[in-house]
């Protein structure tokens, strides 16, 4: 079977862009907790045209987070290619933990998104909502297939209904969940 070429959005609406994303499904990653659910990223416009990224999942009832960085790889370029920085441990900013963010597709109203990078070893479909509709689920998963990701990888992640409330869940105090998805926990 022959792959596409892989495409990312052109003239991304970076404004329209910011605010909260569900993670619908994705490849399991090392960085996340293997049962974290609720999982959800959210993006706010920096004065220098960055990007602060928060992103935040629920293990065991607690809820664990990251911020970060991102930023277009080349600023003149009209391509929706960006990286994305983060520094660990958070607590004292030591490690640069650098990965690419390609935004593949997104929908003409910005409610849903595929994400990957050009290694294909990570992949996420993110929607304004936390649960998106099957068939336009599918859409996405197509859409990977035919640039060459391994979907079969792909694992659905739990969201309630409603989504927990980030300011009053209680803060996983016993480990960074960064440290425990390192060890596979």
């Amino acid at each position: 079977m022959t792959t596409k070429e892989m495409e990312v959005v052109k003239n991304l609406d970076v404004e329209r862009y910011m605010g909260r994303w569900y993670e619908i499904a994705s490849f399991p990653s090392r960085n996340q907790p293997k049962d974290g659910v609720n999982t959800r990223a959210t993006y706010t416009l920096n004065q220098d045209g960055t990007v602060h990224v928060l992103n935040e999942t629920w293990s065991g009832g607690k809820r664990g987070s990251i911020e970060g960085t991102a930023y277009k790889v080349d600023p003149k370029s009209d391509e929706a290619k960006l990286k994305v920085k983060f520094y660990i441990p958070p607590f004292l900013p030591i490690i640069p933990i650098v990965g690419d963010y390609w935004v593949l597709y997104i929908d003409d109203d910005y409610q849903y998104a595929l994400i990957g990078q050009p290694s294909k070893k990570c992949l996420w479909i993110l929607c304004r909502q936390p649960h998106l509709d099957e068939e336009i689920y599918y859409q996405l998963v197509e859409k990977a297939k035919e640039v060459g990701y391994d979907v079969s990888k792909l694992h659905k992640t739990p969201q309630a209904d409603p989504p927990p409330d980030g300011e009053d869940a209680p803060n996983d105090t016993k480990g960074f969940w960064w440290i425990k998805s390192i060890f596979g926990k």
